[in-house]
C-alpha cells in the first residue's frame, strides 16, 4: 500500500482482534470492484489474517428520499460490480436489509469488519452503529474522495478560492490509484445468496417498489462498463473544448460522471489521473475538468461533512440569509406551484427544457442546473418555499441528487459558496441568473430543441 494509504483509514471502535471466518467488506458507498482502496485493504488484512474475503450490501426499500429511478442505477452497477467480484473469488451477498443491519448480520462471522466512508448525516450514522454494536473490530477506509476531508482541512470552508490552496499542498501525496492485491483464499460457493441481482427491473418489482419516477437506463445506465464508455467518449470528443465549452448547454461537451460517482461506480482518483496523464490534451481544457472533479467536488464534501444541517435552509451563510430576508415581501411575478414546476409549465421555454430534461433523464446539464435554481427562487412565495421546491424536485428527479454536490449546488442557488453582488429585488445581494444570459453566452434554443426531442 502507498505510504499516504494509512491517512484513509481509521478504526471505528477498540473491539480487539478476534478469530473469524473471513474478513468483512460492507460495501456501501464504494460500489465498485476497481480503484477501490477499502476492497483492497480487506484483501490485505484478509491474506494476514489467511481467510477469505466476503462483501455485503444492504439494500433497504426505505432509504432516504431514493426511489425506482435511483434503485435501477444503482442495481445495474451492483450486478457488475458481484460479476467482478466473482472474477476475484470474493462472493458479493445483498441482502434485504438496512444497511447497519445487514453489516451486523454478517460480521457476526467475521474477523474483522472493513467499510467505506459516506459524508451524509445517515451513512455516518449507520457506521457508528455497526462500530458499537459488531463484536469484532471496524475499520472505516475512505476511497471517494482524493485528499481525504480531515486532511484537506479541519474547517468547513468559505468558496472554492480557499479550499484550492490547502488541496494543491496535498494533491501529489494522494492523487494516487490503490494497488491490487491478489486474494490467497477464494470463495467459489457462499452458503447465503443474498438477492438475485440478474434482472434488477424485476428484482425492484418483487420488491414493491413503485415504477415512479421511470428509469432512464436509456440515457443513463449502471455500472462502471457504462461509466467508462461514457468517459472515452467525453476524451474522444469533447475534452479539448472543455474549458470553452463547459458552461454551454446547447453543445453538451461534459463528462456526465455525476451518477457514477454519486454511487462509487467510478473513481474520482481514477477519472482525474486519466484526464491528467493524457498527453495531448489541451492543457486548459485539463486544468478545468481537475478543477471540478477535485476542487469543486471535494469543497462539496468539506460542506456536509463540516454542517451538520446541510439540508437545511438554515445552514445557509448569515450574509444570504440577511439579504433573502431583507427581501422577502418583495412581489414576486409569476408565482408558479410545486406542481406546476414538476410539470414544466412555466411561461420560460429554456426553464423548461431544463426541468424536463431533469424529469426525462435524470439529468441536466450543470450550467442550466444553476439558472433552474436560481428561477425557481424568483418565483417562489418565500425563500424557505423555494429551499423545500429546489431539494424536492432535486432528490426525486436526479439520479445524483441526494448527494454533497447537489446539497451545495442547491445552497450555492441562494449565495453558498458565493459572494454578494449587485443588490436587486427578491435576490438581495444573491447572484441572479437572467434568460438573456443564456441568450447571450450560447445557443440555447438549440438545446431546447434538443431536449424537447426526447423520447421518455
Amino acid at each position: 500500500m502507498h505510504k499516504t494509504d494509512a491517512a484513509r483509514i481509521r478504526r471505528l471502535n477498540e473491539r480487539p482482534g478476534q478469530k473469524g471466518a473471513y474478513v468483512l467488506y460492507w460495501m456501501q458507498q464504494s460500489q465498485r470492484a476497481k480503484h477501490n482502496l477499502a476492497l483492497e485493504f480487506a484483501i490485505s488484512r484478509a491474506n494476514d489474517l489467511d481467510v477469505p474475503v466476503v462483501v455485503v450490501f444492504g439494500l433497504t426499500v426505505n432509504y432516504p428520499e431514493a426511489n425506482y429511478r435511483h434503485y435501477l442505477f444503482m442495481l445495474e452497477g451492483l450486478a457488475e460490480t458481484q460479476r467482478q467480484l466473482r472474477e476475484r473469488g470474493i462472493p458479493l451477498v445483498v441482502l434485504e436489509n438496512s444497511p447497519p443491519l445487514a453489516a451486523l448480520d454478517l460480521g457476526k462471522k467475521a474477523a474483522l469488519i472493513v467499510t467505506d466512508k459516506g459524508y451524509m448525516r445517515h451513512q455516518r450514522e449507520w457506521r457508528a452503529q455497526v462500530a458499537e454494536q459488531a463484536s469484532c473490530q471496524v475499520v472505516q477506509v475512505e476511497t471517494d474522495v482524493i485528499v481525504p476531508v480531515n486532511i484537506a482541512s479541519q474547517k468547513a470552508e468559505w468558496a472554492a478560492r480557499t479550499i484550492r490552496p490547502k488541496i494543491n499542498r496535498e494533491l501529489d501525496n494522494f492523487l494516487l490509484l490503490p494497488e491490487k492485491c491478489a486474494l490467497k483464499n477464494k470463495v467459489r460457493d457462499f452458503d447465503i445468496q443474498g438477492l438475485d441481482l440478474s434482472d434488477p427491473a424485476s428484482l425492484l418489482k418483487n420488491l414493491g417498489m413503485p415504477e415512479t419516477p421511470p428509469g432512464v437506463s436509456a440515457f443513463f445506465k449502471g455500472g462502471a462498463s457504462a461509466a467508462q464508455k461514457r468517459m472515452d467518449k467525453f476524451i474522444q470528443k469533447s475534452l479539448d473544448n472543455y474549458s470553452r465549452h463547459h458552461n454551454r448547454p446547447d453543445l453538451a461537451d461534459v463528462s456526465g460522471m455525476g451518477p457514477y460517482l454519486h454511487f462509487g461506480q467510478v473513481s474520482a482518483a481514477a477519472l482525474a489521473l486519466r484526464v491528467k496523464n493524457l498527453k495531448d490534451a489541451d492543457p486548459e481544457a485539463q486544468a478545468a475538468y481537475l478543477e471540478q472533479i477535485i476542487v469543486r467536488r471535494e469543497l462539496a464534501m468539506n460542506f456536509v461533512h463540516f454542517t451538520p444541517n446541510y439540508d437545511q435552509y438554515a445552514c445557509l451563510p448569515t450574509w444570504a440569509q440577511k439579504t433573502l430576508k431583507e427581501r422577502a415581501q418583495d412581489p414576486r411575478d409569476p408565482l408558479y406551484t410545486p406542481d406546476q414546476l414538476e410539470a414544466c409549465d412555466t411561461h420560460d421555454p429554456y426553464w423548461n427544457a431544463a426541468m424536463r430534461e431533469m424529469v426525462v433523464t435524470g439529468y441536466m446539464h450543470n450550467h442550466m442546473r444553476m439558472y433552474w435554481g436560481k428561477k425557481i427562487l424568483e418565483w417562489s412565495p418565500s425563500p424557505q418555499k423555494a429551499w423545500d421546491v429546489l431539494l424536492y424536485l432535486n432528490n426525486k428527479y436526479f439520479l445524483d441528487g441526494r448527494d454533497p454536490n447537489s446539497y451545495a449546488g442547491v445552497g450555492w442557488i441562494f449565495g453558498l459558496h458565493d459572494r454578494g453582488w449587485n443588490r436587486r429585488p427578491i435576490f438581495g445581494t444573491v447572484r441572479y441568473m437572467a434568460a438573456s444570459g443564456l441568450e447571450r453566452k450560447c445557443k440555447i434554443k438549440d438545446y431546447v430543441a434538443r431536449i424537447e426531442s426526447l423520447t421518455p
